[in-house]
């Protein structure tokens, strides 16, 4: 495996699991954590899965803006959607879905190609290839 230069580090803390609270070290992100109702929790605060939704969309945009070239991304909308899911008893998993809407781009075509490469250099879609299903789709 290649060594990576380490440009950055975020750091945050969690204590009580799902049902508790995270912050990060520089106090920008502080939030009360809860269980999805979909999961037997009560649904009032903020998951895992909505962070990881937040920020792998957020990083897929960067990647994107990234290998957009002259296509301007004026516009353009990427929704992440993060699937919780079990393979079995206490064997729990993730799933994601990336829609990339490019109203600038050429066609659909073109911009399924700018959605792939994104996926290539995009450092959240490195970490998880070959880790967990990973769909990526431009939509219109």
């Amino acid at each position: 495996m290649e060594k990576l230069n380490i440009d950055y580090t975020a750091v945050a803390i969690n204590t009580g699991g799902r049902k508790g609270h995270v912050r990060t070290d520089d106090g920008k992100l502080d939030f009360d954590v809860s269980m999805p109702k979909e999961i037997g929790g009560d649904g009032e605060k903020t998951n895992p899965e909505q962070f990881f939704a937040a920020a792998y969309a957020t990083c897929f945009g960067g990647a994107l803006g990234a290998v957009a070239g002259k296509t301007s991304l004026r516009d353009s909308e990427i929704k992440a959607k993060v699937h919780l899911g079990n393979y079995g008893p206490n064997s729990f998993g993730l799933a994601v879905d990336i829609e990339v809407k490019i109203p600038q781009a050429e066609s659909l075509e073109h911009a399924q190609k700018l959605v792939e490469a994104a996926h290539e250099v995009c450092p959240y879609s490195k970490a998880t290839r070959g880790n967990i299903e990973v769909n990526v789709k431009a939509v219109e």
